[in-house]
């Protein structure tokens, strides 16, 4: 093993979910083999390729690759072809965690290791030898490039579904293009669901749009410029809406969300609420504090 770790997330503001940035060295494995019985991890290939090793077969990766690994799926990792291979592997965030060790036969919940274990099954998987296995396959479901996924546009944007419902369950990720001097998805904000955008080529303004509580806080409206190696964090329940409008030379991005049944989504510009589980969308003339019982 041999890989080198940015932890994007929690420089980012994240609270919900992992964001990272993986350089693994050429022939080497950013981790042992392993599962999580809770956490749903994707990632996206940047640059260089390899192999991705799933229960003991392996499928070729490049950039633009994405692999889904869904909780309590398949036992997974990497192995870096000759040029190295960088990745973003995004996860949800779950504290009763469970991770499955096959080659130490190592099971961790949480932070600590159980059987009783002293030593660090780490160190036993580093001197296990070679991970032993055979000529490449084709790619199941859980693995999709770029290339291969269906475009679909509306406005002035055009997007891929890398990590759609069929693939992912906890979160989804796209990958999204913005003409330039246009506006993406309209300013909105989320009470439940959490999103992270990467952006990958291009230049956009990043628009917040407080709610008219955050207003009444001190939020003002803000634009912010960013460029390729951006990463972007909205928390749910900020109270301030984000839109990204490209540049001169257009934006693409990563987009990359959790999924909530009972998340609420806010307009700001044209106060239009959007009850996401119930698929309803209505309108609201103000936002304040309750301050009381109604009259009867």
């Amino acid at each position: 093993m041999d890989a080198e770790w940015q932890f994007l997330g929690p420089a980012g503001g994240a609270r919900e979910v992992g964001v990272n940035r993986v350089r693994v060295a050429p022939g080497r494995l950013p981790t042992p083999p392993h599962s999580h019985g809770a956490s749903e991890e994707i990632y996206y290939v940047l640059a260089g390729d390899g192999l991705a090793w799933q229960d003991e077969l392996v499928h070729e990766v490049r950039s633009g690759t994405c692999v889904v690994h869904r909780a309590d799926e398949h036992a997974h990792t990497f192995v870096a072809g000759p040029n190295g291979l960088e990745y973003l592997v995004f996860a949800t965030n779950h504290v009763t965690e469970l991770a499955w060790l096959p080659q130490s036969r190592a099971v961790r919940f949480g932070r600590p290791w159980v059987e009783g274990r002293t030593d660090d099954p780490w160190d036993i998987e580093a001197h296990a030898g070679p991970l032993e296995y055979g000529e490449p396959q084709a790619p199941p479901p859980n693995i999709v490039h770029l290339d291969e996924a269906e475009v679909d546009s509306e406005r002035h944007e055009r997007w891929r579904a890398l990590a759609a419902p069929e693939r992912s369950r906890q979160a989804g990720m796209t990958w999204s293009q913005i003409e330039p001097g246009h506006i993406g998805s309209l300013p909105h904000c989320h009470s439940e669901e959490e999103e992270v955008f990467v952006i990958l080529e291009g230049d956009a303004q990043l628009e917040l749009w407080p709610t008219p509580v955050a207003e009444s806080h001190g939020v003002q409206r803000e634009d912010v410029p960013v460029r390729p190696g951006h990463v972007i964090c909205r928390p749910p329940g900020t109270r301030v809406g984000h839109a990204f409008r490209a540049g001169s030379n257009g934006v693409t991005m990563l987009v990359y969300g959790t999924r909530r049944p009972n998340d609420i989504a806010y307009y700001p510009r044209s106060k239009k609420i959007f009850l996401r589980g119930i698929g309803v969308i209505t309108r609201v003339e103000s936002l304040g504090y309750w301050d009381g019982e109604p009259d009867d």
